[in-house]
């Protein structure tokens, strides 16, 4: 039987000397990092497209200020909404070189994915008397778009299909989110109108350019980029929350929320892969019609989002948590002694809560990094490889090229490995 004494066996000089593993300093970054925002006035012009500073305003509202999960559910909630809007959109887009078959595949696959997440938002949600839990009740939603596309012959199907992905997908909840699904259950439903207010997003269905620019990828591209910047919003709540249930120490529900974060990551590398289908020609006239060009630096379109930047800048900030997880301060000599506590709860794993957590945190920061490799591809095939060459690029080669966010934990396992390696 192998001992497991981690101090004698894994950091004594003996088997120190035998492994010869080059451990990364922690906390070791670049100097300079890649994240930053696009120019401001190239900001502004992307934020005033897409009307975000009206839709922050419906995120952001506080119609249940006691309800802990408002903030994350509701953008959520209002991506799902605002893809409705797409489907019926692409439904009643009358080109016929649109691809309508692959449209509907990608976009049962995009809601059934949402759905999956909200879900697991609302599973963990205590229902009881007091107003610190979900607005329920017994009436379904009346403004919500989903019931007419169940209804209409271009996305009956579709819409269909979503009520009984509704159905699965929240039978592990205490409530449903009341869109005219079955529920079988008869559990209660969630207020969606009065969360989602479907009404304000309705009305922000339309861009600036919806009058003068006669392009069909225009409300297409208008909408992609509605629905990304509402999960980037959830995304940035969700980081806020796993700070505090950090410093509050509890590890187990911190760790759930960083793996829905690593979701949404994946989620909106799904929403960016929509501009594939959309008509090359059209794009890019319309790409010349609202004067999308990259000037410099930093300038892909995506740094356009501050909120994408911001999220991205939390994803890494997670890194300095890991001392408050693992209970041990950095040492200012660049000690291992972090990544010997690593070790330690590795080998033990008396509180697999926090092993969940640190395995979470590495989780986002491969998600992360995926998503910005995808974009560069997604711009080349979209774009043309040209435009990924450009120095505007740079930084999107250098944010999946960087270090690994977490050296101790990094360094811990390759320890390990080369231990597991050596035994015997």
């Amino acid at each position: 039987m192998v001992d497991m004494d981690w101090k004698r066996k894994m950091v004594s000089s003996e088997l120190g000397s035998k492994l010869h593993v080059t451990i990364p300093s922690p906390f070791k970054v670049p100097v300079s990092s890649p994240i930053s925002c696009s120019d401001p006035s190239a900001c502004s012009a992307y934020e005033l497209y897409l009307r975000l500073p009206e839709l922050r305003k419906i995120w952001s509202s506080r119609d249940f200020p006691k309800w802990n999960d408002e903030p994350i559910l509701k953008p959520a909630l209002q991506a799902l909404e605002i893809t409705f809007r797409l489907i019926s959109a692409v439904c009643s887009d009358t080109r016929p070189y649109n691809n309508h078959r692959e449209w509907n595949r990608r976009l049962d696959s995009l809601v059934t994915d949402q759905i999956q997440l909200i879900a697991a938002i609302c599973e963990e949600e205590e229902v009881g008397e007091d107003d610190r839990t979900p607005p329920l009740g017994d009436g379904r939603s009346s403004l919500s778009l989903l019931p007419h596309l169940a209804t209409w012959r271009k996305s009956e199907a579709l819409g269909r299909k979503i009520l009984s992905t509704i159905d699965n997908e929240m039978r592990r909840c205490k409530y449903t989110l009341g869109l005219g699904e079955q529920n079988i259950a008869g559990k209660p439903n969630l207020r969606y109108d009065a969360v989602c207010r479907p009404k304000e997003i309705y009305s922000l269905k339309d861009n600036p350019y919806a009058d003068h620019i006669d392009n069909e990828e225009n409300q297409t591209l208008y909408v992609i980029h509605q629905i990304l910047e509402s999960w980037i919003h959830a995304s940035g709540n969700l980081l806020t929350r796993v700070d505090a249930r950090i410093e509050e120490g509890r590890f187990g529900e911190a760790s759930g929320d960083v793996f829905l974060v690593e979701r949404i990551w994946k989620l909106m590398a799904e929403i960016e892969d929509l501009h594939v289908l959309m008509d090359p020609e059209d794009f890019l006239k319309l790409k010349k019609q609202l004067q999308i060009r990259s000037n410099g630096r930093n300038d892909a379109f995506c740094f356009r989002s501050r909120g994408l930047v911001e999220t991205t800048r939390m994803t890494k900030d997670l890194r300095e948590k890991v001392p408050a997880v693992v209970g041990v301060e950095v040492d200012p000599t660049g000690g291992p002694r972090l990544q010997e506590a690593v070790m330690r709860l590795y080998a033990t794993k008396g509180e697999c809560d926090k092993i969940h957590l640190l395995q979470g945190m590495q989780a986002v920061e491969a998600a992360a990094k995926r998503f910005f490799f995808a974009y560069k591809q997604l711009v080349a095939v979209v774009m043309g490889s040209a435009e990924t060459s450009q120095e505007s690029c740079d930084s999107l080669s250098q944010i999946f090229m960087e270090p690994t966010y977490f050296p101790s934990l990094d360094a811990a396992k390759t320890f390990l490995g080369e231990f597991w390696s050596h035994l015997g």
